[in-house]
């Protein structure tokens, strides 16, 4: 039997060296090397996506391609891990991929009966709930097995394209389209980056205002009960909480930036 070549480990040391060179030449040769490096994690997404009428290995190139836009993008100042900068962007590619392919794709009867049932059901939970059901819940409802709940509202999605816009009648005057329906990308995917780099800029801030912040903004407290619990007048705390958000803007934005003032 053939030997098993085992997969090379990279230390995080080694894969940062490798981004400073490729963000300092542009080097092909370092960014094959670091599509190497992190191949494991768009295998890993791929696979989450398999199953779902698509070759695996189309999947896996088109999340190598959203692996190689990360690389291209990935700013090394920002002092967030790649991969969880890069997951969003591999995931989004694997996702666009799907709503551009499905389009053309034949949907198959059971699929279609199948995402018209679970409609009316969703129209009738949306009644007696008040809002719109989650996919869980919508999965124990009609016990529909939750991977073949995803499956039909995604070919639901492709199929029909002006059906997204249907009226739904329901037992009250309300009008409705599939697409209230539907699910969204996730905007916390989106905010991963945004989330970091304002914990970095955080840190930077002096204590009193790092402190009046997390008060303020993470505990909730008013402006008067900063000041009270701090000893100060409310006008100072105002003072000081204006002067942190001036900071934070400056710093999340690169621009320059005045020297604390304690």
């Amino acid at each position: 039997m053939p030997r098993r070549t085992r997969r090379r480990t990279w230390d995080k040391a080694e894969v940062r060296r490798l981004f400073e060179a490729y963000a300092e030449r542009r080097e092909p040769a370092v960014r094959e090397a670091l599509m190497v490096a992190h191949e494991s994690l768009a295998v890993y997404l791929a696979r989450k996506f398999a199953n779902r009428g698509e070759p695996f290995e189309d999947i896996l190139q088109v999340a190598r391609i959203g692996l190689l836009k990360a690389i291209d993008r990935y700013d090394l100042s920002r002092r967030i891990e790649f991969t969880t900068y890069a997951t969003p962007t591999i995931v989004g590619e694997i996702k666009r991929h799907f709503r551009d392919k499905l389009w053309a794709i034949k949907v198959p009867r059971r699929l279609r009966e199948l995402n018209y049932a679970l409609m009316k059901s969703v129209e009738e939970m949306t009644q007696r709930l008040g809002r719109s059901p989650t996919i869980p819940e919508i999965a124990d409802a009609t016990g529909v097995p939750f991977e073949e709940v995803i499956e039909a509202f995604e070919v639901g999605r492709a199929y029909g394209p002006a059906s997204l816009d249907a009226d739904i009648e329901g037992t009250d005057d309300r009008v409705s389209s599939l697409m209230d329906y539907l699910g969204e990308d996730d905007v916390e995917l989106e905010r991963v980056e945004d989330r970091h780099t304002l914990e970095g800029a955080l840190q930077r801030l002096p204590a009193r205002e790092r402190m009046v912040t997390h008060l303020r903004f993470y505990e909730g407290l008013s402006q008067v009960e900063i000041a009270e619990r701090l000893g100060v007048s409310q006008m100072h705390v105002s003072r000081i909480q204006r002067e942190a958000l001036r900071r934070l803007r400056a710093l999340m934005s690169d621009e320059p930036r005045g020297e604390p003032t304690g």
